[in-house]
């Protein structure tokens, strides 16, 4: 596999659970229940995103990093 795809694959994964940490950060410095909305629609979206080929974190990764292979374009 070549590198460039595990730096994106990399990426991804900080990307997905920075966004988790931040859900329960805030949830747990405001006790605002209504911020693990954000960790519920990480989380479904990485349940459905093998389905429909569609990640959102993919699609920008995919644009900023042209010189590495499209991973989950749609096709």
């Amino acid at each position: 596999m070549n590198t460039k795809n595990i730096s994106k694959i990399r990426a991804h994964d900080a990307i997905c659970g920075f966004l988790y940490l931040i859900s329960v950060g805030l949830t747990f410095y405001s006790a605002e229940l209504n911020y693990l909305w954000i960790a519920v629609g990480v989380g479904a979206l990485q349940v459905i995103s093998p389905v429909t080929k569609f990640c959102p974190v993919y699609f920008v990764l995919n644009k900023i990093m042209p010189d590495s292979d499209p991973i989950q374009n749609g096709n």
